[in-house]
């Protein structure tokens, strides 16, 4: 009995081992191959690249959601719409006209919804306004912030952003300019970002 119980000591420890156990470089993070520099005294920067037709960007979502709601206050969550082909280019407009319009978190769930559990096509202008003017947008307003030059702004910055991480699939988290978390499930990527805001912040305190 004894035996047994100093089994399941040993596993119990192992199990503890293995949940806190710090995350693994090229396998569970990389560090990205140009480090960009955050501003002094700024917070540590997490960067999600999403796309909301991308059925894991859709799981990972309720994950961050919860998690940004506990993030610490020294933490910057930053949604970057990507963009790796023309036919995406429509709802990084969106996030970043419906940001402009102060209707970007109303309608964050909405817009996942419609791609991954309504099957609702959005992959025009037209169809688009349709859909947000039926949730109380104004439809005028968005569709000339749509297509202002403030807009392909927004659009360009998103392409060199992805360009400039190395981004090459989504959801892709990057953390204070340097590491790059991709390819994980959600609960995964959740503990690795934690453990990377630790790494980060140790980091900076150290060069104070």
């Amino acid at each position: 009995m004894k035996f047994i119980k100093q089994i399941f000591v040993l596993l119990a420890l192992l199990c503890v081992n293995q949940v806190f156990a710090e995350p693994e470089l090229g396998k569970d993070y990389k560090v990205l191959n140009t480090v960009q520099p955050m501003r002094a005294g700024s917070k540590i920067e997490v960067l999600e690249f999403f796309f909301y037709g991308c059925s894991h960007c859709f799981k990972m979502h309720p994950a961050l959601t919860a998690w940004e709601k506990k993030m610490a206050k020294d933490v910057e969550l930053v949604y970057v719409p990507t963009i790796f082909n023309n036919s995406w280019e429509p709802m990084a407009r969106t996030y970043y006209t419906l940001e402009l319009l102060g209707q970007q978190k109303r309608l964050h769930d909405d817009l996942f919804n419609a791609w991954n559990v309504d099957n609702i096509d959005l992959s025009d202008e037209a169809k688009i306004v349709e859909f947000v003017g039926q949730r109380g947008v104004d439809r005028k307003k968005f569709s000339d912030a749509y297509n202002s030059f403030a807009m392909q702004s927004k659009v360009t910055r998103s392409k060199q952003l992805a360009q400039i991480y190395g981004i090459r699939g989504t959801p892709s988290l990057t953390v204070d300019g340097k590491y790059l978390i991709s390819g994980l499930g959600p609960e995964e990527s959740i503990k690795v970002l934690n453990a990377l805001i630790d790494k980060a912040r140790k980091e900076r305190a150290g060069k104070r």
